[in-house]
């Protein structure tokens, strides 16, 4: 071989690497092109759900609107009218219009707190606070009310300090007792315990580091629970599993959710069954509905 076909070798070797490395580059092009179309859609498909969301939350606040505002303006009419209304009546209708406006109120100030949730929840403060004094706090202010219908409430947590924000913890405990309280029964009982959750993962030492830095925390009533069709639909927004009982109470829909809410706020998980309903339970004659979920500590 001499020097002309060594050169001649050389050129094709090289032209070869050229090719291949530029295959390579176009195939890394291409790769990163489709990366960038997929998340490209992903962001347009997110956006899309968004608006579409937005206008669903919309159309469901006009909705729950329409009916105190109908109430009100209906009472107001027949009180500001020519004709004249017995002091009972008068009394009557006074009651129906503040119950209305409460509603309204409530409602007011649960929207607030799920669309700052959801497009500003840094602007919720954090410190360092006892998740079971705010419970406390949540069971005591609704003490009258379960007491009126013969419900007992056990609170059995422990201390637990954590980072959060005082009015998210507050609004998972009021809503889930609330919720009890309104649509589990007359004469039942509230448990709000710790628990120590199913150890399935399969590296112990990751597990264990997961639940050192977490409260696991059980909270569950002896009523009657919900249908199992409605389970995962429980923190859906405006989801009534009894709509007539619901609007009977003055609910206004978004307590669970913003309990899911609040919970993703503390970076925990949350998940609702009725009691005794899970995989080879030796429990199923147990009643009621039952929250596990996790708050991370400090």
């Amino acid at each position: 071989m001499d020097w002309s076909d060594v050169i001649l070798l050389i050129l094709v070797v090289t032209i070869l690497v050229l090719y291949i490395r530029l295959m390579l580059k176009n195939k890394r092009l291409e790769q990163m092109a489709d990366e960038a179309n997929r998340l490209r859609l992903e962001a347009t498909e997110a956006e899309r759900r968004n608006r579409q969301l937005k206008q669903e939350m919309t159309s469901n606040i006009a909705h729950e609107l329409k009916t105190p505002v109908s109430s009100i303006r209906g009472y107001l009419e027949i009180l500001l009218s020519d004709k004249p209304v017995e002091d009972d009546r008068r009394r009557y209708f006074l009651d129906r219009c503040f119950r209305q406006t409460l509603r309204l109120s409530d409602l007011i100030q649960d929207v607030s707190i799920i669309n700052k949730l959801e497009e500003s929840a840094d602007l919720f403060p954090r410190m360092e606070v006892d998740a079971t004094e705010v419970a406390k706090e949540a069971i005591g202010d609704l003490a009258d009310k379960a007491a009126a219908a013969g419900i007992t409430i056990q609170n059995n947590l422990p201390t637990m300090p954590l980072d959060g924000n005082h009015e998210l913890l507050y609004c998972i405990f009021r809503n889930l007792v609330e919720n009890s309280i309104s649509y589990a029964g007359e004469g039942i009982s509230i448990v709000l315990e710790t628990y120590e959750p199913i150890r399935t993962a399969t590296n112990n030492s990751q597990f264990s580091i997961l639940n050192s830095q977490f409260y696991y925390i059980h909270y569950y009533d002896t009523g009657k629970g919900v249908a199992d069709e409605y389970l995962s639909r429980l923190f859906d927004r405006f989801v009534r599993i009894d709509e007539g009982r619901s609007r009977q109470n003055g609910g206004t829909g978004l307590g669970l959710s913003i309990v899911k809410h609040s919970v993703l706020f503390h970076s925990g998980e949350i998940y609702a069954k009725n009691r005794g309903s899970g995989v080879g339970s030796a429990d199923n004659h147990l009643s009621g509905l039952e929250f596990f979920f996790s708050l991370k500590k400090q």
